[in-house]
């Protein structure tokens, strides 16, 4: 984004630092020339528009095909970035039709009410008795993919297969969606189960205005008693930026009519619902608050009261990987007992498993099902979880290091010439500063700097960078912009895919100052909040 002016202004400064001829010692001079190219070569690419836009495009292999095979050399930068987005539109098309997206879930459902439901009376004369017996009682699988068939069109097949107390059965569908327009979309789905007999369905999205939404699915289900036809339409409407509300009408076999406000904000989200229906009319209320932590935290309850009786549950979730979120309810009501429900999303995979405690409202099944996987998540995460992360960071670290050497060696190497060939300049410019009593680098590191006591055990790797930053002084001033300043003439990165930061102990008008920034932060010194006081 620098303009042609900035980009002369930089070019003229160093050239004046780089030049051969300023520079008497013979590998001095080899060092100066082999810098003062790599900068006119660059100001070259830069100072032409189309060759800008190509190396802002496509980098240094845009730049090095022969003939101009990427872009015709009479494109204006306009066209270049049309062409490209083109071409990035058309690879997105490819990617799109290797894309499967598929999603699947898998819920175990375990019986374990004999921990707290227990007959002694009954059982105490039976071999084995003694120790509680837990059951899987209930198991349901469930996957889908998606086959784009064209940029509109999307086939969509999925099936499931569920099993309880021993009976159970399965179920395949096939769905083809069609995007019509900006606003809307169809759907026509077929399934089939040895259950059930077959089934037809026709799915309608529509945006009404940029606001509202509305849609409708429609199905026939065919079986031994007849056709079961079956209706439901929701509709949507934004109540403000963060706000939606819904209304919800279902004709079939469990006719039902829902209305929902649902607020969804960065740190909150709230939902109350209110159904009037058969067998089942409710109300619910649900508060989720999200930390806005590194783990992304959140804590939730909700109540839900109706013909069924009454139902709260309370329960957390926290990412535990950079694809994996785990999450744990508690669910007590009347007359269902306690359940605690363990989830784990894995990317599209969700793994969920009910584990029914008690019929009955037990203060120990509640206290258990409270603490218990509590005492369990922070064990394991402090024993196995946080250990698993830190290694596999070192590992990509390490092979980020390994590919990324050669790259990083001869950076230094231009580093170390660049500020050898700096020295005379810095004399200069320190000497016109102390005569001015102006802006002068006492010192200056750029790495990775460790001050949290939770990290004393990792190394501190800086560089130091004093010289280089002294000579990007001018009339007392020192201005950085928005980049990584790995990139700054002198400066290389001394701990590839770390966190780094610009450390600087600097003096301005005879007063020390001093100001840490972050490796993409803009920097301005002096400034007045820098100042180190005396008394500390």
């Amino acid at each position: 984004q620098a303009s042609q002016e900035e980009l002369k202004a930089a070019y003229r400064r160093l050239c004046m630092l780089y030049h051969p001829d300023k520079h008497r010692d013979p590998e001095l001079k080899t060092q100066a020339e082999r810098l003062f190219n790599l900068v006119h070569q660059a100001y070259e690419v830069l100072s032409d528009p189309q060759t800008r836009a190509i190396y802002d495009i496509y980098g240094r292999r845009g730049l090095e095909m022969e003939g101009w095979e990427v872009v015709e050399r009479k494109r204006t930068p306009a066209e270049i970035r049309e062409e490209f987005e083109r071409l990035q539109r058309e690879r997105e098309e490819r990617r799109l039709q290797q894309r499967t997206n598929p999603k699947g879930t898998i819920s175990v459902g375990i019986d374990a009410t004999d921990l707290f439901d227990r007959y002694e009376e009954e059982y105490e004369d039976v071999p084995g008795s003694s120790f509680p017996q837990i059951e899987i009682n209930k198991m349901h699988i469930s996957q889908s993919i998606e086959a784009p068939l064209t940029a509109t069109d999307t086939a969509i097949l999925s099936g499931n297969l569920s099993t309880q107390n021993g009976n159970g059965g399965g179920s395949i569908n096939l769905a083809l969606r069609r995007v019509t327009s900006a606003k809307g979309w169809g759907e026509l789905e077929f399934g089939a189960g040895d259950l059930q007999g077959p089934l037809f369905g026709l799915k309608i999205f529509r945006n009404l205005t940029p606001r509202c939404f509305i849609t409708t699915n429609c199905a026939l289900q065919f079986s031994s008693r007849g056709i079961r036809p079956g209706l439901t339409t929701v509709l949507a409407r934004n109540l403000d930026k963060n706000t939606m509300g819904y209304l919800q009408w279902r004709w079939g076999i469990q006719s039902a009519m829902n209305t929902s406000i649902v607020r969804d904000t960065k740190t909150s989200h709230f939902t109350v619902a209110l159904q009037l229906g058969i067998p089942h009319s409710f109300m619910m209320v649900s508060y989720q608050h999200k930390f806005q932590d590194e783990d992304q935290t959140r804590v939730k309850g909700s109540v839900k009261a109706g013909f069924f009786g009454t139902i709260v549950e309370y329960g957390a979730e926290r990412k535990i990987s950079r694809h994996s979120v785990l999450g744990a309810t508690v669910s007590v009501g009347v007359p269902q007992g306690v359940s605690l429900k363990i989830k784990l999303n894995r990317a599209s995979q969700t793994y969920f498993f009910p584990v029914h405690l008690t019929d009955q409202l037990l203060p120990s099944a509640v206290f258990y099902a409270t603490v218990g996987p509590l005492v369990i998540y922070f064990a394991m995460h402090r024993l196995v979880i946080r250990p698993y992360l830190r290694a596999q960071k070192e590992r990509e670290l390490e092979k980020q290091r390994e590919s990324t050497a050669s790259d990083i060696l001869q950076k230094k190497q231009e580093a170390e010439a660049a500020v050898r060939l700096m020295q005379e300049s810095v004399r200069r410019i320190i000497e016109a500063e102390e005569a001015r009593m102006g802006l002068i680098v006492v010192n200056a590191w750029y790495g990775k700097f460790v001050n949290d006591n939770s990290r004393k055990n990792e190394k501190v790797k800086v560089i130091d960078v004093t010289v280089p930053l002294q000579c990007l002084v001018k009339d007392s001033k020192l201005i950085l912009t928005e980049a990584s300043k790995a990139g700054l003439p002198g400066f290389y990165d001394p701990c590839v895919g770390e966190e780094k930061s610009l450390k600087v102990l600097y003096q301005f008008r005879g007063v020390l100052h001093q100001v840490m920034a972050a490796d993409n932060e803009a920097l301005r010194i002096p400034k007045q909040s820098h100042r180190i006081d005396a008394d500390g």
